[in-house]
């Protein structure tokens, strides 16, 4: 299956090696542009969205192919809930706002 805009995914990058959640925006030849958050920050993230409390925003990024390990389609499972669906129990909202 294609990945879609506007579709949350983790992307995994190397050098250095960093994990991020994601609004895709787009990907072509040369990379992905993806609208993210680090996801060693997310529990702090969520927690801070949660209680009004000042966070760090997502971004735009840009990550060259060559940095691209792997992406992946935030699903989540009846017994595990994705990224996305952790994010909204826990705050009351949508990634796709950020």
């Amino acid at each position: 299956m294609k990945f879609e805009n506007g579709e949350s995914v983790v992307i995994v990058l190397h050098s250095p090696r960093e994990k991020l959640l994601g609004i895709l925006d787009e990907i072509n030849a040369a990379g992905v542009s993806v609208r993210s958050v680090d996801l060693s920050y997310f529990d702090d993230w969520c927690a801070s969205i949660a209680n009004d409390e000042p966070y760090l925003p997502m971004t735009d990024n840009f990550l060259p192919m060559w940095r691209i390990e792997k992406i992946s389609r935030d699903e989540g499972t009846e017994s595990s809930p994705s990224l996305a669906e952790q994010f909204k129990r826990r705050t009351g909202r949508e990634l796709g706002e950020f």
